[in-house]
C-alpha cells in the first residue's frame, strides 16, 4: 500500500515554477499588487501571469481582492511568508560572500521584506539595538518587551496594543525570533516587528524599492533609528 502523496508535495511543486516563483518573491514584501505588476517581475503576458495566479489562489497561497477596476494579489497569511524564507535559507546555505556583493543582491542584503516585517542587516542590526537597550528582552523562543521598551517605542509613534499580551502563547506570537537568510542571524518578527515596520514606512524611515522587497533607508531614517542602531 502507498501512503498518501504528502500536502507539502502540491504546495513544492506549485512554488517550483520559475514565474510563480517570481511572483511570490515579490509578495513577500508584504504588499498587495496587481497582476499588471506580478506579470512585469515575472517576465510574462497578462493572460499568462492570470493563469498562474488562478492555480496560486486555488493552492491558498495568495488571495485576491477586488478594489475599484483592480485585483489585487498578496500571500494568503504570515506562515506563506515564513515557508518562503525558510526555503531561501536551504537555497542559500551554500551561498559565499562575495554573491552579496552582487548588484542584484545588494539592495537585498541591506534591508528588505520578510513578508510584513523588516530584515537583511538592517533588520538584524535593529533587533540587536532594541536588546542592547533593554527594550527587549530574550526568552526561550521569544522576546519579552519590557516597559522601558514599551515607553521608548511609544515615544517614537510605534503603535502598541492597549494592553499587552499575557498568556505566553499569545507573547510568543507578539515577538519572537526569525532567521534571516542573508545574515544568518534573527531579525525580529511577530506583531511588534509588524508594527515597527508599518511605522517606519509611514514616518518615510524606509522606502520601497519598485518591483523588489527590497527597502532604502532614508537620512530621516537614519536619525529615528539611530539610538537603535549604534554599537
Amino acid at each position: 500500500m502507498h501512503a498518501p502523496e504528502p500536502r507539502f508535495a502540491k504546495v513544492a511543486a506549485m512554488i517550483a515554477d520559475p514565474t510563480r516563483a517570481r511572483m511570490l518573491a515579490l509578495l513577500m514584501n508584504g504588499q498587495a499588487h496587481t497582476a499588471g505588476e506580478l506579470a512585469g517581475v515575472a517576465g510574462v503576458t497578462a493572460a499568462t501571469a492570470s493563469s498562474h495566479l488562478a492555480q496560486l489562489v486555488a493552492a491558498e497561497l495568495v488571495v485576491p481582492r477586488a478594489q475599484g477596476r483592480h485585483r489585487y494579489f498578496r500571500l494568503a497569511d504570515e506562515r506563506i511568508g515564513h515557508a518562503l524564507e525558510a526555503l531561501s535559507l536551504v537555497a542559500e546555505r551554500g551561498a559565499g560572500d562575495a554573491k552579496w556583493q552582487q548588484p542584484d543582491y545588494l539592495p537585498l542584503k541591506r534591508a528588505r521584506t520578510c513578508y510584513c516585517h523588516l530584515a537583511g542587516e538592517l533588520g538584524v542590526a535593529w533587533l540587536d539595538g532594541l536588546l542592547r537597550r533593554g527594550h527587549l528582552q530574550a526568552q526561550p523562543g521569544w522576546f519579552a518587551l519590557t516597559p522601558v521598551g514599551a515607553e521608548a517605542l511609544a515615544a517614537a509613534g510605534v503603535a502598541l496594543p492597549a494592553r499587552l499580551p499575557q498568556s505566553e502563547a499569545a507573547r510568543r506570537r507578539f515577538a519572537y525570533p526569525c532567521l534571516d537568510w542573508s545574515e544568518r542571524r534573527d531579525h525580529l518578527a511577530g506583531m511588534l516587528a509588524v508594527n515597527l515596520l508599518a511605522h517606519a514606512r509611514e514616518q518615510d524611515w524606509l522606502r520601497a524599492q519598485p518591483g523588489s522587497r527590497a527597502l532604502t533607508l532614508t537620512p530621516p531614517g537614519r536619525a529615528a533609528l539611530a539610538a537603535w542602531l549604534q554599537g
